[in-house]
C-alpha cells in the first residue's frame, strides 16, 4: 500500500503542475500587447498633453503683457530707463501676439467659425489701433511729456481687447472648434511665433494672404534691428 500511495501522489502533483504552468504562460502571452496598448495610449495622451491648445497659448501671451503692465505702472516717475526697457519689450510681446493671431487664428475662425465673423472684424481694427499706437511708441523718448499717456491709453486698449477675448471670443472658439483643433492650431501658433514680426508696421496688411510676404520680410529686418538695439545696450550697459 505505501508504495502505491507514492506514485499516485507524484501523478497527482505532475496533473496540477502542467495546467498552472500553461496558465501562466498563456496569461503572459495575453498580457504583453494590452500593455504594448495602454502605453501607446500614454504616449499619445503624453505628447498631447505637452502641447498647449491655442486659447492657452494666447491666453499665457495676455498674462506676459498684463506682467509688463504692472511692472510698468510700479516704475518710478523718472525711471525712464527702465521705462524704455519695459516698453520695448511690451512693443515686441504685442507685436508677435497680435501677428500669429492675424496670421493663425482669425482666418481659421473665418473659414471654420463663420458666426463670429463680426467678432473677428472687430478685433482686427482694435489690433489697427495698438499697432498705431506702438509705433509712436517704439522710437519716442521715454522723457517726452507724451509718453506716459500713450502707455496708458495703450494699456487701457489692450486691457479692453484681453477682456472681450477671454470673456467673449476664446469660449465661443473653445466650443465651436473642439479640443484637438485647438491643439493642432496651438502648434501652428508656436511654428508662426517664430517668423513673426516684432516691430510695428501698421501700413501693412494684417490678414493672409496679403500679409504673409510683408510678414516674412519685416520678420528679418525687425530680428536685425533688435540684434543691433541689443548690442548698442550691452555696450553702453
Amino acid at each position: 500500500m505505501p508504495t502505491k500511495s507514492t506514485p499516485t501522489s507524484k501523478s497527482k502533483s505532475k496533473s496540477k503542475s502542467t495546467p498552472k504552468t500553461k496558465s501562466t504562460a498563456t496569461s503572459t502571452s495575453t498580457a504583453k500587447p494590452k500593455a504594448t496598448a495602454r502605453s501607446g495610449a500614454r504616449r499619445r495622451t503624453s505628447d498631447r498633453s505637452r502641447s498647449q491648445d491655442a486659447i492657452a497659448v494666447l491666453t499665457a501671451d495676455h498674462r506676459d503683457v498684463e506682467s509688463l503692465f504692472t511692472k510698468y505702472e510700479k516704475a518710478g516717475a523718472r525711471a525712464f530707463k527702465t521705462k524704455r526697457t519695459l516698453v520695448d519689450n511690451i512693443v515686441r510681446e504685442l507685436v508677435v501676439h497680435a501677428s500669429i493671431e492675424q496670421s493663425v487664428l482669425y482666418p481659421t475662425i473665418r473659414r471654420e467659425l463663420p458666426d463670429l465673423e463680426s467678432d473677428v472684424l472687430e478685433a482686427l481694427e482694435e489690433h489697427d489701433v495698438v499697432t498705431w499706437e506702438l509705433s509712436e511708441l517704439d522710437g519716442l523718448d521715454p522723457a517726452a511729456e507724451r509718453f506716459d499717456p500713450k502707455v496708458r491709453v495703450l494699456m487701457e486698449n489692450v486691457r479692453h481687447h484681453v477682456k472681450e477675448e477671454e470673456g467673449d471670443l476664446f469660449p465661443a472658439v473653445r466650443a465651436g472648434l473642439g479640443r484637438d483643433r485647438l491643439h493642432d492650431l496651438g502648434d501652428e501658433l508656436q511654428a508662426a511665433r517664430g517668423v513673426a514680426p516684432t516691430r510695428p508696421h501698421p501700413r501693412s496688411p494684417d490678414s493672409p494672404p496679403a500679409s504673409v510676404v510683408p510678414d516674412l520680410v519685416a520678420h528679418v529686418v525687425d530680428r536685425a534691428r533688435d540684434k543691433a538695439r541689443d548690442l548698442i545696450g550691452g555696450d553702453q550697459g
